[in-house]
């Protein structure tokens, strides 16, 4: 037994030093200068492996000393501070924040381009206000990119006397910086929240990239839609006086509205369980049909092929000013 429980042990210990170690070489990797990110993660990595072999031949100063290596590995990760300071690229370069008086919503910063191409642009920011008792649902866009797995997800808000206010949480890039999903677990990059008009954010994927955008009408009562808008507001305020990093696996376009949802869900019709979807988000209707929080009257199929909208916003004009009625048209309300 005893032989066991030291086996078991060590396997743990070794699983734990390698998991660290990978981490450290990938954090090395991205974040150091680029002429020592290459060879510092090589040495890192084979640091890690000598620290592996040390637990197992009982060569103790080996795991001892990779055990110092990450020490200082963490506190210089915790030497990285995100900032709302930096050049950043022109539809990132301002955030949003809202105030609430009354009935009446102010949103300042609210991003309104017009596409032509993703390069092709013109800028526009705008104050508008929004009344709060007219607002009436909250709809879904899933945009996707990279194959059904993954999809970036836009949250927007409907109100029976104005056009939708929608929601983006976005990877803050500076000017010149591409992404990397891998860099996205290392402190690369800060998180942004866009508040906009759909003819921006939505067309820009329609229209500019061409992808395939989808709608789905949530199942939830206007005072649900405005619990979550509510929470999104503090957040949105709270992001704009303190910046936050992005991080792909825990900190990204679902996952923060999954957290949201959390906060704000009991006691409404549905509840937002965790699951292995919220981060393949691309699966998120079978998750969203799940729980109830769309039609599960019509198959998923059928869902999926209504809520398709991108050849028939691609028909509209991004200047349409009634671009969100026609999108949703022939798309199935949130509510049989």
């Amino acid at each position: 037994m005893r032989r066991l429980f030291l086996f078991l042990l060590k396997l743990v210990l070794t699983l734990a030093l390698l998991g660290a170690a990978l981490w450290g070489a990938g954090f090395i990797y991205f974040r150091a200068p680029d002429n020592l990110g290459g060879a510092g993660a090589i040495g890192f990595g084979l640091a890690g492996l000598a620290g592996a072999v040390g637990i197992w031949t009982r060569e103790a100063r080996l795991p001892l000393s990779f055990a110092v290596l990450f020490c200082g590995l963490l506190t210089w990760w915790g030497s990285f501070h995100p900032s709302h300071d930096r050049d950043w690229i022109p539809e990132l370069a301002r955030l949003p924040m809202i105030t609430q008086e009354g009935e009446t919503l102010t949103v300042s910063n609210l991003r309104h381009f017009r596409w032509r191409t993703e390069q092709d642009y013109d800028q526009h920011w705008e104050t508008r206000s929004y009344n709060l008792a007219a607002l009436n649902g909250v709809d879904v866009f899933l945009s996707y990119w990279s194959g059904e797995a993954i999809a970036h997800l836009l949250v927007s808000f409907t109100f029976s006397d104005s056009v939708p206010l929608t929601f983006s949480i976005e990877v803050r890039r500076e000017q010149g910086e591409e992404w990397s999903a891998l860099a996205g677990f290392f402190r690369s990059y800060e998180m942004a929240y866009v508040a906009s008009d759909e003819r921006d954010v939505v067309g820009l994927r329609t229209h500019p990239r061409g992808e395939d955008t989808r709608l789905f009408r949530i199942a939830a009562s206007p005072s649900q839609a405005r619990d979550l808008l509510l929470a999104y507001i503090t957040d949105i305020n709270r992001l704009a006086l303190k910046p936050r990093w992005y991080n792909t696996f825990t900190t990204n376009c679902t996952t923060v509205v999954f957290h949201l949802v959390r906060k704000v869900a009991p006691g409404w019709t549905f509840s937002a369980p965790l699951d292995p979807r919220v981060l393949l988000s691309g699966f998120l209707p079978g998750y969203l049909q799940q729980i109830g929080a769309v039609r599960q009257d019509i198959p998923l199929a059928e869902l999926v092929r209504l809520g398709r909208i991108s050849e028939r916003a691609r028909t509209l004009s991004l200047d349409d000013p009634d671009f969100s009625a026609k999108i949703r048209e022939g798309v199935p309300a949130g509510r049989p």
